[in-house]
């Protein structure tokens, strides 16, 4: 108690000897005035103000857009934020309606269950060969409702093309106004000065070709360099047999001559592994782990599939599932035997 009043008595003492005699300023007029009583702690010197780096932390808050819950189906409402995508309608001389059956063969009996109804759209027809060459202007970036990835609509700069419009997956990354090629058919003669495309020298025949040269190996590598830089971009179609282990593809083609199959839904990516030293197979890497040989032919596109937020989505109410096209999926312990 003594020590209490004693403590009391001491800050009444300090108070009442700086009314009486106040701290004075500083003559400096640099300086600022400070009120004996207000101290400027280490926390007030950072700023917070917005910068990058604020704005990283807070990523996580901007990711989605969520919902006032002020109803029930929209209380647990989540969907990722696209602000880049063209909010129009697609280009219809590229879609064909879609025609539904409910799961239903010819004679009307259900052969695939738990499908029906459904919103009504239009099947938007994405290129998945890439036979075009040259290089196409990314006009803009759209919403698939018959996928999760999105697409992008691209034009050919040439004037003589039979079909100048197309869509192609779009990858992460990829807007309106970047330059995409397809080298399906190979690296054109004089694309690349003192390079030549051949299907001879594949892989790591293509590094072993360039330093078994002699005197011209390090022009040979210089034009490797440069055939990299310039075909190595988001969006470019190329054989995997002009890829350096590592690159990350999606979009891949199991047949020289066929459409792209593997690695085509939102945010899914490979990764060329090794070639083989036979100049056949190359090894990709797929995102479940298994590692699959794949001809060296066949085409695969840079990059990863866009919209990797699409799978932590919440679609928040039963009615959502159904305007997708999905009747409820019932347990067979639930059904009356």
């Amino acid at each position: 108690m003594f020590s209490a009043r004693w403590g009391v008595s001491l800050l009444r003492s300090c108070v009442s000897s700086l009314k009486a005699s106040p701290l004075k300023a500083p003559s400096t007029s640099t300086l600022p005035r400070l009120h004996p009583f207000n101290r400027t702690l280490a926390t007030e010197v950072i700023s917070n103000a917005p910068t990058e780096v604020n704005q990283a932390f807070r990523r996580s808050k901007d990711l989605y857009k969520t919902y006032k819950p002020i109803t029930p189906s929209i209380r647990h409402l989540k969907r990722p934020l696209s602000p880049h995508l063209y909010q129009g309608r697609p280009l219809r001389q590229l879609t064909v309606a879609l025609r539904k059956k409910g799961g239903r063969n010819g004679h009307g009996r259900i052969t695939i269950r738990f499908r029906g109804g459904g919103h009504k759209r239009r099947i938007r027809l994405v290129d998945f060969m890439r036979t075009e060459p040259g290089p196409h202007d990314v006009v803009r970036i759209e919403y698939d409702p018959g996928r999760s990835a999105h697409i992008a609509l691209i034009k050919s700069r040439n004037s003589r093309s039979k079909q100048p419009w197309s869509y192609i997956l779009s990858p992460e990354g990829l807007r309106a106004g970047d330059v995409v090629e397809s080298f399906r058919q190979g690296i054109p003669d004089g694309y690349i000065p003192g390079f030549t495309d051949s299907k001879s020298l594949r892989g790591k025949d293509l590094e072993a070709g360039s330093a078994s040269e002699g005197a011209g190996s390090s022009s040979v590598s210089l034009a490797l360099g440069v055939l990299r830089t310039m075909t190595l971009k988001n969006g470019n179609a190329l054989p995997l047999r002009l890829l350096p282990t590592g690159t990350i593809i999606h979009n891949i083609a199991l047949d020289p001559e066929g459409r792209a199959i593997l690695v085509r839904s939102a945010g899914t990516f490979a990764q060329v592994v090794t070639h083989e030293d036979g100049g056949k197979y190359t090894h990709v890497r797929l995102q479940s782990g298994e590692i699959r040989k794949v001809l060296q032919d066949c085409v695969a596109t840079i990059g990863r599939v866009s919209n990797p937020l699409w799978m932590n989505r919440n679609l928040a109410k039963a009615g959502r599932s159904r305007w997708l096209g999905r009747r409820p999926r019932v347990r067979g312990m639930a059904m009356n035997r």
